[in-house]
This record gives structure tokens, C-alpha cells and sequence, in this order.
């Protein structure tokens, strides 16, 4: 997983160098829609874990075919969501177009038709976690990576295409990777199944969607500010600089991809595991490396990808490097709260998610004060996860009565 998805996000990098061809206020408009897709698939954030741990449990035929009709029930709700979505760009687009200085409303329109690839894309993905078959995860993760910088490379560089066909093309990725996974998860989704049990799985889902979705707040808001409120041609500059920092987050990724089902399975059988503790030292390690490295050459990632055009936001890099670094180590410990199910942080984090993105709406005077904000904000996120990490958790009624 590490090597897969290392490989994958080279090719990701990779397709910034192909993007950057854009003109810089196309490129922000092309990296504020990827932030804007990740908000807009909060509602299915939770699903993947949800489905790791029911696939993971999944042990006796009844168990699987329960699996089965939780997951084609699922992604029928899931089909009604991205409707949804969809009227509501189709009611705003207008609206939605001259708020983010979007030229060409095709890109509104390409990023609802990820929206429905990435809202199965955790049903799939987690199907194909739980059954821990980490070789096909790792290479959907890289057909992802392929076809998102062929397809964004035959669009921008030969037919010309800006933010809308960059978008299009990342379509093509993620429905590559989403297909990949189907395939390889159909005798679970095409078996015989039972109807699935809406409340207790939505009593599972629902602080797991908040947990994650807090995540992903913290993680995509300010691009979308700084498009809301900076002039048009600046933007791309700031896009460049954060996909600098938003890049430790995905070296990390392929780390509590593998510790997520290893915590859920020694939790089901009461054994103890050092997982969290080796992918939390091997975060710090790795994310304090890249934060050093770019403190030393800020200018070398960016060269890396972007022209000479795009240094003038170096001194921005290590801010975002170090800023980034909390809520990379944060999203370690926050797969192993959920992981045990231990959901007694989502209220404090949501409460934090919420502070941040208030906050940086009205305060946002300058670049600097977006990242310091965000560093701010991610200490507080990563304080409030290693908190409840190391708090004893409360005991039930049951287990009071057997101690007593």
C-alpha cells in the first residue's frame, strides 16, 4: 500500500504539472472544484469505514448476505443524494458560477458527475479494504493516479481544455479505480442478501461521517475561501502552495488505510496491537521530514512542478508544510478512535471543524493569515484527538456489572 500509493501520488503531483499549463486563475478554479468535491461527498465520508468493519465482521453466511443487501441498499440512498446535489447545482449554477469565478459552467457540471463516481467510490473501496486485499486497493489507488493524468494530459495539452476538462478528466480516473474495486468486491454486492437494518447501521455511519467529515473540513475549507474572496488571478498561486502542503496528507494516507481494518479486527478479538502506535510514529516521521524539507528548499517542490512564475509563493510553502503536519498526525489517531468505535470525540472536533471554517470566512486579510489560521485550527484538531487517545475510556453498564 505504501509503494502503491506513493506511486499514485506521484502521478497526482504529476497532473499539476500538466494543470499549471492552465491559466493560474483556471488552475485555482480547478483545485478549489477538488475541494469542493471532497465537501461535497461528506454525507458518504463515514460509508468506507462502515463497510471495512461490516466486511471485516462478516463471517457466517447471514453476515454476508446482510453485507450484501447493507451495500445495495446504501447505494440506492447514495443515488438519491448525488440527485440532489445535482438539482441544486442545476437551481445555482448561475449563481455558483459568478461567487467562485467559474467561466465555464461545464465545470459545475463535471464535478457533479464525480460527485456520483465518488459517492460509490467508498462503498467499493471499503468492500475491498475490509476483505484486506491491499494489492487491488493499491492498484485501483494507481489507475486513479494513470488515467486522471492521461486523460487531464490529452485534454489540456492537446485539445486545450481549462478547469472544466481538467475536471473531466479526473472523471475518467476515478471511474477507472471505482471500476476496478467493483470488480473485485462482486461476490460480495452480487450475492444473494437480506434487507438491510437502517437504524443500527445508521447508528454506525452517522458519527463516523461527522469524525471524517471533520477531517475533510479541515482539510479543504481555505481553498475554497481564498476562491470566494481573492481576486481571480491570485488564486492560482495560493492552490500551488497548498497542494505543496495538502501532499503530506496523502504520503500518509496508505499508512491508516492499512491500520484501519488491523485496529477493527484485533478490537473484535480483544488482543491488543502496536498498529496505531508504528502509523503514528511513522506519520510524524515521514511528515516532520517532508515539513523540514521544505523548510530548507521551499522553492524545490514547486519548481518540481510549477515555471519560475510560481515562486514568488515559496515563502508560503513552509507555513503550509508545518501548518498541514498536526492534522496529518491527527488523521492517525482519529482512524483509531473510530476504529474502536470510541465516537466520544465528534462533538469537540465537529466543534472545532466549525470554529476553523467560521472563522477563516471573516478572517482572511492575506494568504499568511489562511495558513496560520489553519495551523491554529489543526493543533486544536490534533490536541482534541490525542486527548480522547490517551483518556481511559468510560466503562458501560455491562462491563461496571462484571467488575462488580
Amino acid at each position: 500500500m505504501l509503494v502503491a500509493t506513493t506511486l499514485s501520488g506521484v502521478l497526482m503531483y504529476a497532473v499539476h504539472k500538466v494543470a499549471k499549463e492552465m491559466p493560474k486563475s483556471e488552475y485555482g478554479v480547478f483545485m478549489t472544484l477538488l475541494q469542493v468535491l471532497n465537501m461535497m461527498t461528506i454525507p458518504a465520508m463515514g460509508l468506507q469505514l462502515v463497510f471495512v468493519q461490516q466486511t471485516v465482521a462478516a463471517l457466517s453466511q447471514g453476515e454476508r448476505r446482510q453485507l450484501t443487501g447493507t451495500v445495495r441498499g446504501v447505494v440506492g440512498i447514495a443515488f438519491g443524494i448525488w440527485l440532489c446535489i445535482a438539482l441544486a447545482a442545476f437551481i445555482f449554477q448561475n449563481r455558483l458560477a459568478a461567487a467562485y469565478k467559474i467561466e465555464n459552467p461545464a465545470a459545475i457540471w463535471a464535478t457533479v458527475a464525480m460527485a456520483l463516481i465518488a459517492v460509490v467510490n467508498p462503498v467499493v473501496m471499503g468492500l475491498l479494504q475490509g476483505k484486506m486485499n491491499f494489492l487491488w486497493l493499491g492498484i485501483a489507488a494507481m489507475l486513479n493516479g494513470a488515467g486522471r493524468l492521461i486523460a487531464i494530459g490529452v485534454i489540456v495539452l492537446v485539445l486545450g481544455g481549462y478547469a472544466a476538462g481538467a475536471m473531466s478528466g479526473a472523471v475518467i480516473g476515478m471511474g477507472l479505480a471505482v471500476g476496478v474495486a467493483a470488480w473485485h468486491t462482486r461476490d460480495i454486492w452480487a450475492g444473494p442478501s437480506e434487507p438491510i437494518q437502517w437504524r443500527p447501521w445508521l447508528t454506525r455511519v452517522i458519527p463516523l461521517t461527522l469524525g471524517f467529515g471533520t477531517a475533510t473540513v479541515m482539510l479543504s475549507w481555505d481553498m475554497i475561501v481564498v476562491q470566494r474572496f481573492f481576486p481571480k488571478d491570485l488564486t492560482g498561486f495560493y492552490a500551488a502552495a497548498g497542494m505543496i502542503g495538502r501532499a503530506l496528507v496523502f504520503l500518509t494516507a496508505p499508512l491508516t488505510a492499512v491500520m484501519f481494518p488491523k485496529v477493527v479486527q484485533s478490537a473484535a478479538r480483544s488482543e491488543k496491537s502496536n498498529v496505531m502506535k508504528q502509523a503514528l510514529g511513522a506519520t510524524a516521521l515521514l511528515g516532520g521530514a517532508a515539513a523540514l524539507g521544505c523548510t530548507l528548499f521551499p522553492w524545490l517542490p514547486l519548481s518540481i512542478i510549477y515555471d519560475r512564475s510560481f515562486q514568488g509563493v515559496a515563502p508560503l510553502v513552509p507555513w503550509f508544510a508545518w501548518c498541514m503536519l498536526p492534522l496529518t498526525t491527527a488523521n492517525v489517531l482519529l482512524n483509531n478512535l473510530l476504529a474502536h468505535r470510541r465516537f466520544e470525540a465528534v462533538p469537540w472536533l465537529i466543534l472545532v471543524a466549525v470554529g476553523y471554517a467560521t472563522t477563516l470566512w471573516f478572517l482572511h486579510d492575506s494568504f499568511l493569515r489562511v495558513v496560520q489560521l489553519l495551523g491554529v485550527f489543526s493543533s486544536l484538531f490534533f490536541g482534541v484527538c490525542l486527548f480522547f487517545t490517551w483518556r481511559k475510556p468510560a466503562m458501560g453498564p455491562a462491563v461496571k456489572k462484571v467488575n462488580d
